[in-house]
């Protein structure tokens, strides 16, 4: 029987940092930014990077974990600061920064995490979790149509990430447009 002992601080933030760097990369040339690059801008050396990452796919996937994580932890933060429909909206809009960030970069994912994989499992119950948590509150206080899923947050977020790549100054207009849709008749 295998136990895993935590991770020690430095290592965590080398890890982190690693993770922050690669996410700028890749934000910056895409997903075949060079590994050299992401060490460098890390401040580790390529063997540090290597001891916690196999290889380019293993990086990418735990940023694409990174950032689901961290919208799912926001999902949270929201509902404890916000009206239920402030909180759904602004979730929305966080989805909505998270899709249009991550255009090029979720091609690379697609292909590069397998869709059996446990982590795209996790990542798919995270994001259908964080919608869940700005849902229910707005469903409980009657602000929002009862017949709503989650599954529906994520693609209407979804879709307006794609409007908001090609229409950047519609993207306000559209939300509020896909917001009012969502409100419960009166």
């Amino acid at each position: 029987m295998t136990t895993s002992r935590p991770m020690r601080a430095d290592a965590r933030r080398n890890h982190e940092r690693i993770v922050t760097a690669a996410r700028e990369a890749f934000t910056e040339h895409g997903p075949g930014a060079p590994l050299d690059d992401i060490a460098r801008r890390a401040e580790v050396g390529p063997g540090t990077l290597y001891r916690h990452f196999a290889g380019r796919e293993s990086l990418i996937e735990a940023v694409y974990h990174a950032d689901v994580e961290r919208l799912n932890l926001r999902a949270k933060e929201l509902v404890d600061e916000l009206a239920p429909l402030d909180a759904l909206t602004g979730w929305l809009r966080e989805q909505v920064a998270y899709v249009t960030y991550n255009r090029g970069l979720g091609a690379a994912l697609k292909a590069t995490i397998d869709q059996d994989s446990a982590t795209y499992a996790q990542c798919k119950q995270l994001m259908r979790d964080a919608a869940a948590a700005v849902l229910a509150p707005a469903q409980e206080a009657g602000v929002v149509r009862g017949d709503l899923e989650p599954r529906d947050l994520l693609l209407l977020g979804h879709g307006l990430g794609v409007a908001a790549e090609t229409a950047p100054d519609s993207f306000e207009r559209l939300l509020s447009v896909t917001v009012a849709g969502l409100r419960a008749p009166m």
